[in-house]
């Protein structure tokens, strides 16, 4: 990899924002996903099953969300150079049966750590308005 492909850690300062994307979730994209990651709990796609759990209905899975805001990152960062990445689940995203869900994600500079030319981008995911992970971080290595 070039070091072109890097984050030019010097040009980095806390606050500044990095990444951001609007992300639609179908029930079309729920069934994909869970062909590859063979998750086939009926929550993510049995309305009748997910409300009688509790939930309002279908629900993206958790890692996909995940992963939705951990693409974003990596999308700036570029391919190898994101070393962690972190989150807690903390809401779910409901899908409509037609339609879709939006799910919002930022990427701002939370920390840079000098000596090893690292930053911990704080990533933002949310849908209407609420977040729906929480202390999602992600560790980019700039050298």
């Amino acid at each position: 990899m070039s070091e072109e492909t890097l984050p030019a850690f010097s040009s980095l300062n806390i606050g500044d924002q990095v990444a951001g994307r609007d992300v639609e979730v179908t029930r079309d994209t729920l069934v994909r996903y869970a062909a590859a990651s063979g998750d086939f709990n009926p929550i993510h796609y049995n309305d009748a099953f997910a409300q009688q759990v509790g939930l309002p209905g279908v629900i993206a899975h958790g890692m996909f969300t995940m992963g939705i805001g951990a693409s974003v990152v990596e999308e700036w960062a570029g391919a190898g150079n994101v070393v962690d990445y972190q989150a807690r689940f903390t809401r779910p995203v409901p899908v409509p049966a037609l339609g879709a869900a939006t799910v919002s994600v930022t990427a701002v500079v939370g920390a840079l750590d000098h000596e090893l030319q690292r930053a911990r981008i704080d990533v933002t995911v949310t849908f209407e308005g609420a977040k729906v992970l929480g202390k999602a971080q992600a560790i980019v290595d700039c050298a």
